[in-house]
């Protein structure tokens, strides 16, 4: 239904995470290189328990490998620079929401090729760094979800 794009990861644990979450939801999974570990690191497969199998996990070279391969409906980077409130938009099948590396988040040129309407932001306190990575990513694609009636759930 929606397209999870983790550009350039670095904690593998994260990774996991957001892997089981994808196979959960139905959401495609896209991973944007260089990772910061391997696809065969423990931890990346303790945190995602034994969803790796249900999960449809694709690797890129690229963003733009990764776009022209997918196609998605429409691309929304997250991030903290955003303007507009994740809630704010109305999701539809076959978006895709990219998320930067934990320590730097998503480049300036890959925002500023979204365009401002399209970078979101999650609400938090004031003072506040950044939401984790997997915890950022579920509130996102269960929002999508939610819009679209939870559409494949049981």
């Amino acid at each position: 239904m929606f397209h999870v794009i983790l550009y350039e990861p670095e904690i593998p644990s994260n990774t996991g995470n957001i892997i089981r979450l994808c196979a959960n939801t139905g959401t495609a999974m896209h991973l944007i290189h260089p990772l910061g570990f391997t696809l065969d690191d423990s931890r990346l497969k303790r945190a995602g328990l034994d969803y790796h199998e249900y999960a449809a996990v694709q690797e890129h070279p690229s963003l733009d490998a990764c776009l022209n391969r997918v196609h998605p409906a429409r691309v929304f980077a997250c991030s903290t620079r955003g303007r507009r409130w994740h809630s704010a938009v109305d999701f539809h099948p076959g978006d895709a929401f990219v998320f930067g590396p934990e320590t730097r988040g998503l480049p300036a040129a890959v925002l500023t090729d979204c365009g401002e309407d399209h970078v979101l932001r999650l609400p938090m306190q004031h003072g506040n760094r950044s939401v984790n990575l997997s915890n950022a990513v579920a509130v996102v694609v269960y929002e999508a979800w939610r819009q679209n009636d939870y559409a494949g759930a049981l």
